[in-house]
C-alpha cells in the first residue's frame, strides 16, 4: 500500500476514534454524572410555581403588566419586584434573552447611556416613590451578562413599600420577605450581598 495512502487511513482512524471519545463518549458521560449527581442544575435551575415551569434562577426576565396592548411598549407591575435593566435583548425586543447575553458596551461619558440612566432614575424614583438620588445604581445599570436575576439589597427594600401597597400586604411582612432572601458574599468575602427576584417573586406569588 503506497505510504501516502496508508497516512490517510491512518488520520481517518485517528478522526474517528476522537469523533468517538470527544464527541460522543465525553458529552454522554458528563450528562449522565451531571444528571445523577446535579439533577437541578443540570436542567437549568428551573423555578416552578403549582409544578410549571415559570423561569430560571439563573436567568432574570420582566415582571410587566400583560398583555400589554399591541403598539404599546410592556409596563412594570407594581405588585412585582422589579429587576435591573437588561441589555440582553431577542430582536424582537424581549429582554433577557439567554441567546444573546451581552453588556451594553457603553462607557461612562457615552451621551445615549447618560440619557438612558437619567430616564430610568426618573422613572424608578417616580414608580417606587423615592427621591431620585436615592435610587441604587443597579436600578440603572445593566449587568455585563444582561441576564443577572439579582438586584442589591438597598433597591429589593426600596421596592417593598409599592409592593406592599399594590397587593394590600403589611408592609412588616413584605420586608421581612426581603431579609430572609439576601444571600452573603461568596465564602463570606467575594462579590457583595444580592437578592435573586425571581426567587423573590415566586415566594411572593404565595402571600396574595
Amino acid at each position: 500500500m503506497p505510504r501516502a495512502l496508508r497516512r490517510h487511513l491512518c488520520a481517518l482512524r485517528m478522526l474517528l476514534v476522537f469523533t468517538l471519545v470527544t464527541g460522543v463518549a465525553y458529552p454522554l458521560a458528563v450528562t449522565g454524572i451531571a444528571q445523577l449527581l446535579l439533577p437541578e442544575q443540570a436542567n437549568g435551575s428551573m423555578v416552578r410555581t403549582d409544578g410549571a415551569e415559570v423561569g430560571s434562577r439563573l436567568i432574570g426576565q420582566n415582571f410587566d403588566v400583560a398583555p400589554a396592548p399591541a403598539g404599546i411598549p410592556p409596563r412594570p407591575d407594581a405588585r412585582w419586584f422589579q429587576p435591573r435593566p437588561s441589555a440582553a435583548v431577542s430582536p424582537r425586543g424581549d429582554a433577557y434573552d439567554p441567546g444573546n447575553s451581552t453588556a451594553s458596551n457603553l462607557g461612562p461619558n457615552n451621551a445615549d447611556l447618560v440619557r438612558s440612566i437619567a430616564a430610568r432614575r426618573a422613572h424608578v424614583a417616580a414608580f417606587d416613590g423615592v427621591r431620585p438620588q436615592d435610587v441604587p445604581a443597579d436600578a440603572l445599570t445593566a449587568s455585563g451578562s444582561g441576564l443577572d436575576p439579582h438586584i442589591s439589597p438597598a433597591y429589593a427594600r426600596q421596592q417593598a413599600a409599592r409592593v406592599a401597597r399594590a397587593r394590600g400586604l403589611p408592609l412588616d411582612r413584605v420586608r421581612a420577605l426581603v431579609s430572609r432572601h439576601v444571600e452573603g458574599r461568596y465564602f463570606g468575602f467575594l462579590g457583595q450581598e444580592r437578592v435573586n427576584v425571581v426567587e423573590l417573586n415566586q415566594e411572593l406569588s404565595g402571600l396574595g
